[in-house]
């Protein structure tokens, strides 16, 4: 199947969202675009009309999103575009890939640092974001290979794909299947259960179990919700993480006014651990890096509230103890894995701890580069 990039139309809608001008008329919404793209075209077109000097309306807030990347839609199926960022740089290419909450626009400010020394790419996986999505299909083997399809329509060879949380899956997918299409991989909180399952490593129960019993930072009040800055600073003052303001663009609603509404469901959560498949097998070189014990946040690590206090102490025991296991099983069962573990990281571990991980991965990538074809 031929595989290709947006229609003229289709970059119409793309632009309207980053707040150019278009009429109405112009813009011809595929079936494939995302209704978060339709949402987001047709709110600055609204806004852009409630703006008007002459009615005496609050101006609309057109915001930019300042990251240095491209955005391009790679067609996957008939249905389905991937949302593909392209932050440029010079060497050998790699390809981010976020985590099961979160767009390719996580790595908003991160994606940058390695644009030095490689080629940077980011994919929004289906179902999130402004990606397409099919509920008929999905899996790790439909999530690996829709990385191999972009890989194919942007004609990359070898790139390095690194990969955090949920990703692991796709990263472990396509480096079992198609082990010579990759010069590496780098795990970032990304080499779990659902990635590797080797000797004395936690099961998925174990792995439900523990998600299910994460202690949570309350829900943003009213105040918080004012602007997406107020959002930003409410994240960072319960995770202790800055998150990229595009990346809340992503989950958010926002309003002509500039406020934040409501936060957005994205289809693919429902299915993103169905057709799972288990790996126990990866042979191809590997950075995996692992955070423990885990930062979750000044609200959470610093609440004096005791019944908070002895629930994040016992939550942290125990997921002290699971990290151990699976760091441990890791090193045990991939051959070319180097594994890293870094004190008091949070699970975004690029954004909590960018500087180390950088080094960590240049170092790594040193050994990847020089490595041939599996």
């Amino acid at each position: 199947m031929r595989r290709h990039f947006l229609s003229l139309t289709s970059l119409a809608t793309v632009l309207a969202v980053a707040g150019m001008a278009f009429p109405a008329s112009s813009l011809n919404m595929s079936r494939a675009a995302s209704p978060l793209v339709q949402t987001h075209a047709r709110a600055v077109l609204a806004a852009g009309a409630s703006a008007s000097p002459a009615r005496g309306d609050r101006a609309a807030v057109v915001w930019h999103d300042p990251s240095p990347h491209k955005v391009r839609y790679v067609r996957i199926s008939k249905n389905v575009q991937l949302e593909v960022l392209d932050w440029g740089g010079s060497g050998a290419p790699i390809i981010l890939l976020a985590g099961s909450g979160d767009t390719a626009h996580v790595f908003d400010e991160f994606a940058p640092t390695i644009a030095a020394r490689h080629h940077v790419y980011g994919i929004t996986r289906r179902g999130y974001g402004a990606s397409g999505y099919d509920p008929l299909q999905y899996g790790s083997d439909r999530l690996g290979d829709d990385v191999v399809a972009v890989m194919d329509a942007l004609e990359l060879q070898r790139p390095i794909l690194m990969g955090h949380s949920f990703a692991g899956a796709e990263l472990s997918d396509v480096a079992t299947r198609y082990p010579g299409r990759i010069a590496g991989l780098v795990y970032l909180e990304a080499a779990y259960t659902f990635a590797f399952r080797g000797e004395g490593a936690p099961t998925m129960d174990e792995f439900q179990q523990l998600l299910s019993e994460e202690p949570k930072p309350p829900a943003p009040v009213p105040a918080d919700l004012a602007s997406f800055t107020a959002l930003q600073a409410y994240y960072e003052r319960m995770t202790g993480i800055r998150i990229p303001e595009a990346e809340l663009r992503q989950q958010w609603e926002g309003t002509a006014d500039g406020r934040v509404s409501a936060r957005r469901s994205f289809p693919g959560r429902a299915t993103i651990t169905e057709g799972a498949r288990e790996f126990s097998h990866i042979a191809a070189p590997a950075l995996v890096v692992f955070a423990n014990p885990h930062n979750l946040g000044p609200w959470l690590n610093h609440n004096p509230d005791p019944s908070i206090a002895t629930a994040v102490k016992a939550y942290q025991i125990k997921y002290a103890d699971f990290t151990k296991r699976q760091a441990k099983a890791v090193a045990d069962g991939m051959p070319n894995a180097h594994v890293v573990t870094l004190r008091n990281a949070n699970h975004r571990i690029f954004l909590s701890n960018q500087t180390e991980v950088l080094k960590r991965a240049l170092d790594a990538w040193e050994l990847v580069e020089s490595a041939p074809p599996q």
